[in-house]
């Protein structure tokens, strides 16, 4: 990491430190992924329901929150947020008995909550959950057309061949599960997966795809879909941060450097398109004059243009990305973040899909990933998406 002045990064944290401290009281054991009316945190963690889209256990974002609290544990020491941590890790335990409730989204769900567990406490049950959950991942591969298969089928809708670049971040559960068993194929499936992602959603410009078809049964390239962005052919600020942070990983992970060109090619873009807009819009193509904006596009955006500056052999390029990654964060914590005891969330204006009806409110991994880019500058972070080594006797 660049060594840089980041004095207002550790005021911000002294900040998130006191807001976490009320807010984990408040919500204990609950799963939330947005907030109510009031402020207040949701729920995600009916058991009843865990099939479902919605309020279930198996909802895509239930590793955030207790990453969330593990982030605090690393940082303040305090014995509450591990104790609700390991709560909800048992709660998300049970949806691994559950074939239909899971998806790609177990390397979020597992790697942010029971790995993080096992990183920082060497917790037996949770490395079983983090290899049990990569088993799972690794069984969506599709070796035909060599990409892991996103979601579930929805109705009549067919997905066997569909992949999304979210993917990208998700896979990184199947190199920790090489690193800690020795067993090959967990990042060999995650390097094909990766290299395919890298042939059919990076555009020429370094724009990204969000979705894209393939024949399940001869693996040819069909199409691609709008996805959660304007439309087809548009760039998803979301789905840009998530090209950035991915292909950045799979560099660390495998060195090559291919994966590392089109990381930067991504934030090239990424940067080149934001001298058009003062905060991180829901899409790039969006028009001018639509005020859609999506914070949590903006933290994870942050966070991986420091993980990217930290892999850059060239220091000038190092410094240009990890000045980026800052101006984020500074424009998140101007105008963006609540740190009151008003609302349980602390970042404002986060948007999940550019069509639904509802925009501008709080979205769990929104905190995440600004806690995440904060704890990075202040060298406190937990490095879940790094490499993990076997302990002795697991």
């Amino acid at each position: 990491m660049i060594e840089t002045k980041v004095d207002w990064a550790t005021a911000a944290l002294k900040q998130v430190e006191q807001k976490m401290s009320w807010v984990a009281d408040k919500t204990q054991d609950r799963i939330p992924y947005t907030t109510d009316s009031a402020g207040n945190y949701d729920d995600h963690s009916s058991l009843s329901e865990q099939t479902a889209e919605y309020y279930s256990l198996s909802w895509w974002t239930n590793g955030f929150y207790p990453g969330m609290l593990w982030q605090m544990y690393r940082q303040t020491g305090a014995e509450k947020y591990r104790t609700y941590a390991e709560k909800i890790e048992r709660k998300l335990a049970l949806t691994l008995t559950s074939f239909e409730g899971l998806h790609h989204d177990v390397g979020f769900m597992f790697l942010l909550s029971s790995g993080a567990n096992y990183r920082l406490t060497h917790n037996k049950q949770a490395y079983t959950r983090v290899i049990h959950a990569a088993t799972i991942l690794a069984g969506r591969f599709n070796l035909a057309g060599r990409f892991i298969r996103a979601w579930n089928d929805e109705g009549t809708v067919d997905r066997r061949g569909w992949t999304i670049i979210d993917s990208m971040m998700n896979i990184r559960l199947l190199y920790w599960a090489t690193d800690l068993t020795h067993d090959p194929r967990f990042a060999q499936i995650a390097q094909a997966h990766a290299i395919t992602v890298q042939n059919h959603f990076i555009r020429e410009d370094g724009s990204v795809k969000h979705i894209c078809e393939f024949n399940p049964e001869t693996g040819a390239y069909v199409k691609s879909f709008g996805g959660q962005g304007l439309q087809r052919g548009s760039a998803w600020t979301r789905g840009q941060a998530w090209a950035i942070y991915g292909f950045t990983m799979s560099y660390e992970q495998t060195h090559d450097a291919e994966f590392l060109q089109t990381a930067s090619k991504v934030a090239d873009y990424f940067m080149q398109q934001m001298k058009e807009w003062t905060h991180v819009p829901i899409d790039f193509n969006q028009p001018k004059a639509v005020a859609y904006e999506d914070s949590s596009a903006a933290a994870i955006a942050a966070s991986a243009f420091l993980e990217l500056a930290s892999q850059q052999e060239n220091q000038k390029l190092a410094q240009i990305y990890q000045r980026f990654g800052e101006q984020l964060l500074e424009h998140l914590l101007a105008d963006r973040c609540d740190f009151s005891m008003d609302c349980d969330n602390i970042v404002t204006r986060a948007s999940a899909s550019y069509h639904e009806e509802q925009h501008d409110y709080a979205i769990i991994y929104a905190d995440f990933f600004l806690i995440e880019a904060l704890q990075k500058l202040t060298h406190k972070s937990l490095p879940v998406w790094g490499q993990v080594k076997n302990p002795e006797g697991i």
